[in-house]
């Protein structure tokens, strides 16, 4: 957006200008990036000050204009002050949220690149991320960083992109209703790719039926020359497919079911290999062929194999857990694992009435997987401790899970760190590193 002045950056966010950035006039007219926290503030970025559930943002528009900001994107209550600050340009919307959404549809609007949506279950940032690999070497790619992946952090991730971009690769989260409509809303996908339906979010949703219909909310609103990637054995999708739209299967008896000759990837695991072959479905949907072997960087807390001393591996996946993810963390443990396989499970939440029957029917996966040792941390996941019928240790907290993990942990482990995040295993991977590393 370097090239949009003041007024051009409002009439793109539908905001009023309060004050234009004068001091800026002799430089590029536009800011160079967008930010949401003003601690975070570079010369040159734009401030959304954003109010939050305990903090409005645009109370630090002064800060961030004094850090060199190139401008403030604040509610109309914080413009005096932000005025009276100096130095930068003063936008102001009665939504800043909307303002900062609206701006990055418009902005997606003048890239012109392609956009792939990706949302699911679970294997969604994985998915992403071998997209990327699959991607890089023949594109000019932007994909989705961290957690940015909710009507927050899309957003930004599309502000993000510099001139020259050529594919954005968004991923899509949800948690209610309406909320992946919101997201595709905002960055009109060419592409949306559904890499499962499992049951997240039962307790907020009710129903697998429902899972699958907010998720398919992405086929729903795909434009007339869209493209929907979607598995081939999930009966639970058709009723949301479309006969104006192409359509792409993936999986066993899909279009696309096996990785052609020549195409590798990094990892061995039967869920892996299924989402790579959503990520080469969506990867032709825009023309691309990949080849070669695929250099796949996986997304911080999903999947991460950390190699410590004595041959010790920790797999740290511990970003979020749901039946579905737990399964396939536990198959690929089984398939990897040269020695000893270790797994440090936490709760798994929002799981509605059938909760305990999920924690449950974990311990059974997590003894057919042949899991030696089994520390759980919380009241849930102790029910999984009782079903595995072998070596099981109970923890009330990620604390004491952490301290259990490094107190058996013996050479040539490889230790499966996996539970909802709101258990806070990372603790536990963290203090493997530092006892073993």
């Amino acid at each position: 957006m370097r090239a949009w002045d003041a007024q051009q950056v409002a009439h793109a966010a539908g905001a009023e200008v309060a004050a234009a950035a004068a001091a800026l006039a002799a430089g590029p007219p536009g800011p160079a990036g967008v930010v949401i926290d003003s601690r975070a503030v570079r010369p040159g970025d734009l401030f959304a000050g954003l109010p939050g559930e305990h903090h409005d943002g645009g109370r630090f528009a002064a800060q961030a204009l004094a850090a060199g900001a190139w401008g403030v994107l604040v509610g109309p209550e914080h413009a005096a002050a932000a005025r009276a600050a100096g130095g930068g340009a003063v936008l102001t919307a009665p939504d800043p949220l909307a303002a900062l959404q609206a701006l990055a549809t418009a902005w997606r609007r003048a890239l012109g690149c392609a956009v792939i949506g990706i949302t699911g279950s679970t294997g969604k940032t994985s998915t992403k991320d071998l997209l990327r690999g699959m991607l890089e070497p023949h594109r000019r790619v932007v994909a989705t960083e961290q957690n940015l992946n909710t009507e927050i952090g899309v957003p930004l991730t599309i502000l993000g992109a510099p001139e020259g971009t050529e594919v954005l690769v968004l991923e899509m989260a949800m948690r209610g209703r309406h909320q992946i409509a919101e997201l595709v809303a905002i960055a009109e996908p060419d592409v949306g790719v559904l890499v499962n339906v499992g049951p997240v979010h039962l307790e907020l949703l009710g129903s697998l039926e429902a899972i699958a219909a907010t998720k398919a909310e992405l086929v729903r609103d795909l434009p007339a020359h869209g493209t929907a990637v979607l598995p081939a054995d999930e009966p639970l999708l058709d009723p949301h497919r479309r006969a104006d739209i192409r359509t792409v299967t993936f999986g066993p008896g899909g279009e696309v079911d096996a990785l052609p000759e020549g195409l590798t990837i990094p990892f061995g695991s039967a869920h892996m290999r299924r989402n790579a072959l959503a990520a080469l479905a969506a990867a032709r949907a825009i023309g691309v062929e990949p080849a070669g072997a695929v250099r796949v960087a996986l997304s911080r807390l999903r999947g991460e194999r950390i190699a410590l001393r004595e041959g010790i591996v920790v797999v740290n996946d511990c970003y979020n857990a749901n039946p579905m993810s737990m399964r396939a963390a536990l198959d690929d443990l089984a398939g990897t694992a040269p020695g000893r396989k270790v797994a440090v499970l936490g709760d798994m939440l929002e799981l509605g009435p059938d909760e305990r029957v999920f924690h449950e029917q974990l311990g059974a996966q997590a003894r057919a997987a042949g899991v030696d040792v089994l520390i759980t941390a919380g009241p849930l996941a102790a029910l999984a401790g009782a079903a595995h019928g072998g070596e099981a240790h109970a923890a009330a907290t990620a604390a004491e899970a952490a301290e259990l993990a490094c107190r058996l942990a013996e050479p040539g482990d490889t230790i499966l760190v996996k539970g909802s995040r709101g258990v806070g295993l990372e603790v536990v991977a963290e203090a493997l590193e530092r006892d073993r590393g």
